[in-house]
């Protein structure tokens, strides 16, 4: 097991890409905390299947558009888990419209959560992480392509974190703390389910023709959180069925 001994938050996990990220951290031998905003039955099932496994978990309420909350998620990760090793910013929202479209609301939303909640957990976190530590964000393949104009503010809000990872994995590399991002492409999940309404819109953009699962991308963290990755810093890997191609 790649992680043994290591302890992870990972936020928004109560399902989809979430819970299969924390389940795989798990399985490689990782404690792991999970936060949530209302779904407490779908928390406490991962953490059954977290300690089912033999590693402790723990689920922790907390709203990603609430600052407060973030910071203590992180506080109330290192008392359960007695540290920290690995951030996973996994929470994000999704609102689709153009512009002229988007309220103030909105707007502000995707920015709280897809933005400034990953950078406030990161900074919550630096005063846990040491050597050999994991920050690791999750964003999507439209940061690169914006194929439709009702993208525009989601799409901004998941490219702020190419810049962001890069910045903080100047700051952090001479602590030996590595900083990447995942963007994942079209994943089955409630949040873009492959037979919902822009399923055959989204599969004529992948070279491999069809939708990923949860666990492509929780592969691919469960990688970079490893010693495996010790020299992959600042990145990116896109995983998305090659949609971006």
């Amino acid at each position: 097991m790649m992680l043994t001994g290591k302890r992870a938050l990972v936020t928004g996990a109560s399902r989809g890409i979430g819970a299969a990220i924390a389940k795989t951290l798990a399985a490689e031998g990782a404690d792991v905390a999970i936060t949530y905003e209302k779904s407490a039955e779908r928390a406490a099932e991962v953490v059954s299947a977290i300690k089912a496994q033999g590693r402790k978990a723990v689920a922790i309420q907390a709203d990603s558009a609430d600052v407060s909350a973030v910071q203590a998620s992180v506080e109330k990760t290192v008392a359960a888990l007695g540290g920290l090793d690995i951030l996973v910013n996994n929470a994000g929202i999704l609102r689709v419209g153009e512009l002229k479209d988007n309220s103030l609301e909105d707007i502000d939303a995707l920015l709280n959560v897809n933005v400034r909640s990953p950078i406030v957990a990161s900074k919550a976190a630096l005063a846990h992480l040491t050597n050999g530590g994991r920050i690791i964000t999750i964003g999507s393949y439209f940061a690169d392509r914006v194929p439709a104009p009702v993208l525009t503010v989601y799409s901004a809000s998941k490219s702020a974190m190419v810049a962001f990872t890069k910045g903080l994995a100047r700051e952090l590399g001479p602590k030996e703390i590595t900083v990447n991002l995942v963007q994942p492409g079209s994943i089955d999940t409630d949040m873009n389910p492959s037979h919902g309404p822009f399923g055959d819109t989204l599969r004529q953009f992948m070279a491999l023709g069809h939708y990923g699962a949860p666990e492509d991308i929780a592969n691919a963290v469960a990688f970079l959180a490893s010693a495996k990755a010790q020299y992959i810093t600042g990145s990116t890997l896109t995983v998305d069925g090659g949609a971006n191609a």
